[in-house]
């Protein structure tokens, strides 16, 4: 599964996942590999990523939209 975070200024992250955990506006929630497509916004918290290495990185946000298709998820941020 791919992942690509980006601003309007630059991209943060991408690369190949196996998880990744949002904090959407109703709750946070994860997204595994062949997950159904899905919009949803984003408020303020963490983006939790593990990639393919089972290495974790942490992303703090103020708020965005992330779209899944496809085992593609692109997360748009306003600023980080």
């Amino acid at each position: 599964m791919e992942i690509e975070i980006v601003t309007p200024d630059k991209k943060i992250y991408s690369g190949e996942i196996k998880l990744v955990k949002l904090p959407g506006t109703g709750g946070s929630f994860e997204i595994l590999k062949n997950h159904a497509a899905l919009i949803s916004t984003l408020e303020k918290g963490e983006i939790k990523v593990i990639d393919t290495n089972n290495d974790i990185k942490f992303f703090d946000i103020n708020d965005g939209v992330v779209e899944v298709l496809n085992n593609k998820i692109t997360v748009l941020l306003s600023s980080i």
